[in-house]
C-alpha cells in the first residue's frame, strides 16, 4: 500500500475515534471476515491475534513470528477500503521503530500492544517499561509521518485473582500509557464489571477500549459507562463457531 493511502487511513481512524462514542471495531482474522464486517457498514476494523492465529493453525501468545503476522495481515488490509488496526501482542521482540515500520509497510494504521511478554516466559512489563515501549512507538510513528493509533493494553486485571484489588495499580499504568502517547488504553478483563469500567473511564482522558461479545453485550451499556472504543477480541469468532456448530449439528452422522 502506498504511503499516501496509509496516512489517509491513519488520519481517518483518528477522526472516527472522535466521531463515534464508542467506536466499534469488529475483530476480524481473514479476508472474508474483513469484507463481511466492512460490508455490514463498519468504518474501521481490527485484526485480533487470537482469531488470526486460530485461522492459521498457530498458537496465540506470539505463536507466530512478526514476519508471519505481517504476511498474514497484508492481504486482509488490502481487501478493504477502511482503516485497519492490528493486534501486535507484546511486540514479538521487536524494537518499536521496527514494529511501526513493518505495520505501516503492509498498510496497518493502528496497533494494540500489551504488557504480557509471551516471548519472555509470560512476564508482565513494569509500568515504566510498558510506558517506555509505548513512547517508542509514538516517536517512531511521528518520525515516519504516519499518525498510527496506539492502543495501550494492560493485562493486570486479567492476571489478578481479585480484579478490584489491582484497580489503583491499573489506573496508574493506564495514566502512564496516556502520558507516553497512547491514543487509547485497553484494560483487559473487566468488560462485565460496571464499577471497574466506570473507575477506569473516569481516570483517563483518552478513550478506554473494552472487549465485548457481539451477542451477549449491549452497546448502550458501554456508552453509558463511558467506554470510547470496543473490540471483540476472539469473541466474534467464538460466537460464529457456536453458530456454525448449531447449523451443522443436524447434518452430522
Amino acid at each position: 500500500m502506498d504511503i499516501r493511502t496509509t496516512v489517509e487511513r491513519a488520519q481517518r481512524l483518528k477522526q472516527l475515534h472522535a466521531e463515534y462514542q464508542p467506536l466499534v471495531l469488529p475483530t476480524v482474522w481473514d479476508v472474508w471476515s474483513a469484507r463481511t464486517a466492512a460490508g455490514a457498514g463498519f468504518p474501521a476494523l481490527t485484526i485480533g491475534s487470537h482469531p488470526l492465529a486460530d485461522s492459521r493453525g498457530a498458537d496465540d501468545h506470539e505463536g507466530q513470528t512478526f514476519e508471519e503476522v505481517l504476511a498474514a495481515v497484508r492481504p486482509i488490509i488490502a481487501a478493504v477500503d477502511v482503516p485497519v488496526s492490528v493486534d501486535l501482542e507484546a511486540g514479538y521482540g521487536q524494537e518499536p521503530v521496527d514494529l511501526i515500520a513493518g505495520l505501516t509497510e503492509v498498510g496497518g494504521v493502528g496497533l494494540n500492544i500489551e504488557d504480557t511478554v509471551h516471548s519472555d516466559g509470560g512476564r508482565v512489563r513494569t509500568t515504566q517499561e510498558h510506558a517506555n515501549y509505548v513512547a517508542g512507538l509514538r516517536a517512531a510513528a511521528d518520525d515516519a509521518g504516519i499518525p498510527v493509533w496506539v492502543n495501550g493494553r494492560t493485562d493486570l486485571f486479567l492476571h489478578a485473582e481479585d480484579a478490584s484489588a489491582v484497580l489503583d495499580e491499573a489506573i496508574e499504568r493506564l495514566r502512564a500509557l496516556e502520558r507516553a502517547g497512547a491514543d487509547s488504553v485497553y484494560p483487559v478483563g473487566i468488560q462485565d464489571d460496571d464499577d471497574l469500567l466506570t473507575a477506569v473511564t473516569g481516570a483517563v482522558a483518552v478513550p478506554v477500549n473494552s472487549t465485548a461479545h457481539p451477542v451477549k453485550h449491549d452497546l448502550e451499556r458501554f456508552r453509558r459507562l463511558g467506554v470510547g472504543r470496543i473490540t471483540y477480541g476472539p469473541l466474534l469468532q467464538f460466537a460464529l463457531t457456536d453458530a456454525m456448530k448449531s447449523m451443522l449439528g443436524r447434518w452430522a452422522l
